[in-house]
């Protein structure tokens, strides 16, 4: 009896002390750390997801379902068909093509009714119904939206708060990690599908610079401006687009990233239209033959090809020839990578840029300015922000110059002059002039008025 005494109290004390040694060296805690901005109504989370999950009988999505499905709302677009004159002057009726009305989905992002969505969801609205899970409907106001990003915010008048999800980091988010698609597929409300994150920083057009998460979660039409959580039900992306031939699910979608999304929810907010802040450098597209003849489209970084001057990257001291291998706390090993965590930036940002030189691993301090070139759509002007001689020689601080023309135009003397109104409009920079050439009509007769290097002033007109 007294044996088997000490053997209890034996068994006793090793289960104290491996039980103390777990807590001690291997338990990880689990934290929550939520953040409010003083400049937006927004909460952001950085709660670590389980590291469980080779076996999805792990994995409880129970939790971050029924968090999100409340957050998630119903987008209901209706555009107005255009009228035929002709046919109201001859048969008295209007004969145009009837409303349309498109669906979507959209995510509750603060208790006062904010909603971030797609913009290609609300494109052309004339109205927009928004219904929450609980069936309640509301007309929205459009906030802003970024076409570039395919991000619209969105505002309903409440009389109560509204369940809400709090933005995740994205950059965070790991290739193999458990996600949940929520939205509203074939007007099917408050749809749930679960997968991995396949992908992180993927880009799927040409010539655009996207950055998007690829999943398995099964997206379908009416899915676009749902959420895109992890298994805390924290928003790490907003579900935007499938790559299919049948224009159904086939085992790909892609979700705008929570950072990038976020960024331009409080740019619109804040300034009304997006704020892009520019390193200042061109690259070689890695799978150009320029690339291939100089050996650079196996390389693992982006290759600057070029800095342009006056610039961040040129104040900073980066040069051609150096491989871009991280920026901030985010490696690069490709384009997609680079403009992903640009896209989370403004100017006046001044980031981390790691670069490979010639061997060697330098680290530079990167103030990121404006942009200072764009081609004007409808003319293909090409322009730039006025530089400090610029300022000096035309005796202006607002307007573009234009540093390239197409050949149709090349006759009017254009290059190398200030741009510095379109119609009666006032241009103060690219951004400004892209804006407003964008709203002018191929077909109807605009003026632009110029100052040359002497300070003469011209007035043309083009139709």
């Amino acid at each position: 009896m007294k044996k088997v005494a000490q053997l209890f109290l034996v068994a006793l004390l090793a289960g104290g002390i491996t039980l103390g040694a777990y807590k001690t060296f291997l338990e990880k805690d689990q934290f929550t750390f939520v953040s409010e901005s003083d400049n937006n109504p927004f909460i952001t989370t950085s709660m670590p997801t389980s590291p469980r999950g080779a076996d999805i009988n792990e994995v409880d999505f129970t939790i971050a379902a029924e968090k999100t499905v409340h957050a998630v709302v119903h987008v209901k677009n209706m555009t107005v068909g255009t009228s035929n004159p002709i046919a109201e002057f001859f048969y008295g009726y209007k004969g145009g093509q009837p409303s349309q009305v498109g669906t979507g989905s959209g995510v509750i992002i603060s208790p006062d009714g904010y909603i971030v969505t797609n913009n290609h969801v609300i494109d052309n609205a004339k109205n927009l119904e928004i219904t929450l899970n609980n069936n309640r409907s509301y007309d929205a106001e459009v906030v802003g939206t970024d076409a570039n990003s395919d991000i619209a915010l969105l505002k309903i008048n409440v009389e109560e708060p509204l369940p809400y999800l709090a933005f995740g980091d994205s950059d965070n988010a790991k290739i193999g990690e458990w996600v949940l698609a929520v939205g509203n597929p074939f007007n099917l409300t408050s749809t749930v599908t679960a997968g991995i994150v396949s992908a992180k920083a993927r880009s799927i057009s040409p010539g655009r610079n996207q950055s998007f998460i690829q999943t398995d979660a099964a997206v379908n039409p009416g899915n676009s401006g749902g959420a895109l959580v992890n298994t805390n039900g924290d928003l790490i992306g907003i579900n935007t687009a499938i790559t299919s031939q049948t224009g159904s699910y086939v085992g790909y979608s892609f979700a705008v990233p929570s950072n990038i999304a976020k960024k331009v929810v409080d740019d619109l907010l804040e300034f009304g239209k997006v704020q892009k802040g520019i390193l200042g450098v061109t690259t070689i597209n890695a799978n150009s033959s320029v690339a291939k003849e100089k050996n650079l489209d196996q390389i693992d970084g982006v290759y600057i090809n070029g800095v342009e001057d006056e610039s961040g990257a040129a104040d900073a001291g980066l040069q051609e020839g150096d491989i871009i291998k991280q920026v901030g706390n985010v490696r690069v090993s490709k384009f997609s990578e680079l403009t992903g965590y640009l896209s989370t930036k403004r100017p006046g940002d001044i980031i981390e840029v790691i670069v490979d030189r010639n061997g060697k691993t330098e680290t530079f301090e990167v103030e990121l300015k404006k942009k200072m070139t764009e081609i004007l759509p409808i003319m293909g002007l090409e322009v730039k922000n006025l530089s400090k001689d610029d300022e000096k020689a035309f005796k202006t601080k607002k307007g573009v110059k234009i540093t390239n023309v197409p050949e149709r135009f090349r006759g009017y003397e254009l290059e190398d002059k200030v741009m510095i109104m379109i119609d009666d409009e006032e241009i103060k920079d690219v951004d400004d002039a892209k804006e407003l050439f964008g709203s002018i009509s191929r077909y109807g007769r605009t003026s632009i008025t110029l100052l040359g290097k002497n300070g003469e002033r011209e007035r043309l007109i083009f139709q």
